[in-house]
């Protein structure tokens, strides 16, 4: 029987990764197990590069969920509503988003992101990792890996694990622009712009280097998680001319949303064209009511918005535990050691 290399992939989606971290956190319990334990690699975009870095320190889902609800209004404070001059009263978040500077400092980001993982380098992971991130400095986009391929690869393995997790979590106009030292001060953006669905940048990794002919591993098995986003759709007869100040925040999501459902469907029509045996599932997010919609935002991190995430994750969960496929994954172990 051939070898299955097992890939974990996680949507960014803003404080909204506590949806994600919630249904790892629930599968943990269940089978009683560290997901880091069952994945050979892991991929996440922004808040879900932040998960996944943790899940690969055997971080436990738990605590994952526990840092979004302790640091989620310290990364997303809640502005105040102020007045402009001729214009109708604003949120002061939205008007420095739109005009000065970008909505949040960095400041309480970096200072949660070192409580979680103090002064730990990619090195000191248990899994393969791919961490898309976009720089600004060289126009192209970025994935931080775990040096593999028998130490031919030796780039991001010293690179303090803070600033991977800052780099692909920089998003345009929430946050200012991540710069590594490590890498003589490139600067970066949220990997959300082109990857914000990894699950495409995991499956080429895993074919360039692991998977198929005359390679350790001759099939691939998937597990794809959504971040909670607005599934209803809009009204039609929407104003037609709109500026970064109609599009607001939806400028930002609708290019990830766009880009994850792209993804999902790309994945499930090659599995059935590739020559290696290819093993998919998403779990995708729970359903949106309209009345829901102003929870369920990159920044909202109110008690309320937590509090709804949770109740969408653990109902997602509760269906998703009884899949075979599921229970396969989280009590078969990983095979691929790290070095």
């Amino acid at each position: 029987m051939g070898k299955v290399f097992k890939i974990l992939s996680i949507d960014g989606g803003g404080i909204k990764g506590l949806y994600s971290a919630t249904i790892l956190k629930k599968f943990e319990e269940k089978f009683n197990c560290y997901t880091s334990d069952h994945f050979d690699m892991i991929c996440g975009t922004s808040t879900g590069g932040l998960i996944a870095l943790a899940l690969s320190l055997k971080i436990s889902a738990e605590d994952i969920c526990n840092f979004y609800e302790e640091k989620g209004e310290i990364i997303f404070p809640t502005h105040k509503k102020i007045k402009i001059p001729f214009l109708k009263i604003m949120d002061y978040g939205f008007f420095k988003q739109t005009l000065k500077g970008g909505k949040y400092s960095d400041v309480g980001l970096k200072q949660s992101l070192v409580e979680i993982f103090g002064d730990k380098k990619i090195k000191d992971c248990n899994n393969l990792l791919c961490i898309p991130s976009y720089s600004i400095t060289e126009a192209k986009p970025k994935v931080f890996k775990f040096d593999h391929v028998d130490g031919e690869l030796s780039r991001d393995n010293l690179a303090p694990i803070v600033d991977i997790a800052l780099a692909t979590s920089a998003a345009p106009t929430y946050f200012p622009l991540a710069e590594i030292e490590y890498y003589n001060n490139e600067q970066f953006i949220d990997g959300g712009v082109w990857a914000n669905n990894p699950t495409l940048v995991g499956l080429l990794e895993a074919l360039d280097y692991f998977v198929g002919v005359n390679k350790e591993y001759d099939s691939i098995e998937i597990l794809s998680l959504s971040s909670l986003s607005l599934t209803g759709g809009k009204k039609v007869g929407l104003k037609r001319e709109r500026s970064f100040v109609d599009w607001g925040a939806e400028l930002f999501e609708t290019s990830m949303n766009g880009q994850s459902h792209f993804s999902n469907f790309f994945l499930t029509k090659i599995k059935e064209m590739c020559n290696v045996n290819i093993k998919y599932l998403r779990i995708p997010s729970a359903k949106i009511s309209k009345e829901q919609e102003s929870l369920v935002q990159l920044d909202i991190a109110t008690k309320d918005a937590l509090n709804l995430m949770k109740i969408k994750a653990n109902d997602q969960a509760l269906e998703f535990e009884k899949e075979e496929q599921i229970k396969k994954i989280f009590t078969i172990q990983k095979t691929y050691k790290v070095k």
